[in-house]
């Protein structure tokens, strides 16, 4: 039985919903945003490792590189190691993206929690730090126990 409900999902749901929305308002799409964030987590990704990280198909990869670049939000370097690649940055603008994105996020977290006393709050985050390790721990793993859970259920 979830005793969530879910709840954590549709909070995230309503959190990514709202973040979307005011980035679009700063020229970037959802999917544009996920190929920044990549970018900027990984300075030097190749248009493969962006895929291969995102699990994306080439074309769409790269139509949306090809917009963050003429955006001015990512730019392009030769590959020293293979000149059939080229390695990829984030620009000034596309670092104050992100952290325009982690501001919003964290403009939604705190109105939403603001009904919480102190005390809740604290208990909140220290009860969420224990499930983020969890997660940590099961994806670094590759997700056994979960895997091995859905497949007891389809059973």
């Amino acid at each position: 039985m979830d005793v969530t409900e879910r709840r954590i999902s549709r909070i995230a749901r309503m959190v990514r919903h709202f973040t979307n929305r005011t980035m679009r308002r700063e020229g970037i799409g959802p999917s544009e945003l996920e190929v920044l964030l990549a970018v900027r987590f990984h300075p030097g990704i190749t248009l493969t490792g962006v895929c291969r990280h995102l699990e994306l198909d080439k074309g769409a990869a790269a139509r949306q590189l090809a917009s963050l670049e003429a955006k001015g939000y990512v730019r392009r370097e030769p590959n020293p190691d293979d000149r059939r690649s080229q390695l990829l940055y984030a620009t000034q603008k596309g670092e104050a993206i992100r952290s325009s994105k982690a501001h919003v996020e964290e403009v939604f977290y705190e109105w939403l929690t603001e009904p919480l006393s102190e005390a809740e709050r604290e208990e909140l985050a220290r009860l969420l730090e224990i499930l983020v390790r969890r997660c940590r721990e099961e994806r670094d793993a590759e997700f056994p126990n979960v895997t091995r859970l859905l497949g007891e259920r389809e059973e």
